[in-house]
């Protein structure tokens, strides 16, 4: 089985106070998912939409919400989350809090979870976290759906793509040829060639979309 590509413009950089017709204008220019960055402040240091954001705008989209969560304890936004309509929930390998559950009761619960909620579970890693920490996710009996390999340090948006992530890209499809995997920073015309001949079928693109004459 192989792989879709999938382009999800990243709604961070979007004009926020408009934030139903920059989904629509996405959409227009046939955008697959619409990427909804939310940050807690604690995580990383920006602060960015919650669950009332994802409900209001699922008011006015059918579209895919691919929600990328840069938060602390990921399980404490998955109730929120799943009544607002987000479609896919994407936590960070770094987030959990190992003091309250070791670490595979931590994701294996929260996977659970995820898809009890009728959402797509994905996890996401940091540029300096190695590939090896996401393995026992994909590979549990109830594995997550999508990698995201950050491509820039998360917690904001317009910084510069890394290439040395493309490594991390290869050894994912290398491994795991029918997994969406998916990239986010620093995505444009310049760089996503790259990103799509090292495996990733999922791209983000923020300011490289929102900021351009012809989207």
């Amino acid at each position: 089985m192989g792989v879709t590509p999938k382009i999800a413009p990243s709604m961070l950089s979007s004009d926020f106070a408009n934030l139903a017709s920059e989904a629509k204008r996405m959409l227009d220019f046939v955008a697959d998912w619409l990427h909804m960055d939310i940050m807690d402040g604690h995580f990383v240091p920006n602060l960015t939409i919650g669950a009332p954001v994802i409900e209001s705008l699922r008011k006015h989209t059918k579209a895919f919400l691919d929600c990328h969560l840069m938060v602390t304890n990921p399980i404490d936004y998955v109730e929120p989350l799943g009544k607002a309509g987000a479609s896919g929930f994407t936590f960070h390998v770094e987030g959990f809090d190992y003091t309250v559950l070791p670490f595979a009761e931590n994701w294996q619960e929260l996977i659970q979870k995820i898809k009890s909620k009728a959402m797509r579970p994905g996890v996401a890693l940091k540029p300096g976290t190695l590939i090896e920490e996401v393995y026992p996710l994909v590979d549990s009996e109830d594995p997550v759906e999508m990698v995201l390999v950050m491509t820039v340090e998360p917690g904001f948006g317009g910084q510069k793509f890394m290439p040395q992530m493309m490594d991390k890209v290869r050894v994912l499809r290398k491994k795991y040829p029918s997994l969406d995997i998916e990239v986010d920073g620093g995505l444009g015309p310049s760089t996503i060639e790259m990103a799509a001949s090292a495996g990733a079928n999922c791209i983000v693109a923020g300011s490289s979309k929102f900021g351009a004459a012809e989207p």
